[in-house]
């Protein structure tokens, strides 16, 4: 019998950055105050997932996926060219955690969760599960096949979780 989570592609996302893949891959994140939307159509069985740090682009000329009004938009497009019809979307959002030095009258994580709810809301996708907030950074693995999401709670991100080494 064949272990399913490691008999996908592996593919580990990093801040800033969107993927949707062709074929099923459990996709790898790390997250603090940094939130992921994992999407999935459950008709035609693809999902992508993003890594944003900020909520909103200060301007257009700085829209980068860094941005979560930009890459959830961005992703919920993809899916769309791929053929997904909002109907048959489910979302995740994930992260988001109180910075460990939050800034004066801020918390990024919270507006970073906030900004995916609202253009999730807007686009009419229905989200499934949050996990969000609190003091705890994560790990998380998004199986794009079946839609799967494992979260892992951690009380320090170390600068190896940065490095995904998978048994070979």
């Amino acid at each position: 019998m064949s272990n399913e989570l490691t008999s996908y592609q592996q593919v580990f996302i990093e801040p800033g950055y969107i993927y949707l893949p062709t074929e099923p891959t459990n996709l790898y994140a790390v997250l603090g105050s940094c939130v992921s939307v994992c999407i999935w159509d459950k008709k035609l069985k693809i999902g992508g997932m993003n890594h944003f740090l900020y909520p909103s682009a200060p301007s257009s000329s700085k829209s980068t996926s860094q941005y979560g009004n930009v890459a959830t938009v961005r992703l919920i497009q993809m899916l769309e060219k791929a053929g997904a019809r909002t109907s048959s979307l489910f979302a995740q959002i994930i992260g988001g955690a109180i910075p460990p030095f939050p800034t004066k009258n801020k918390n990024i994580g919270e507006e970073n969760v906030e900004i995916a709810r609202k253009i999730l809301k807007r686009k009419g996708i229905k989200v499934v599960s949050e996990d969000v907030g609190g003091t705890m950074g994560r790990k998380i693995v998004f199986n794009s096949y079946t839609g799967h999401l494992m979260v892992l709670k951690v009380y320090q991100i170390r600068k190896d979780d940065w490095i995904l080494e998978l048994p070979e």
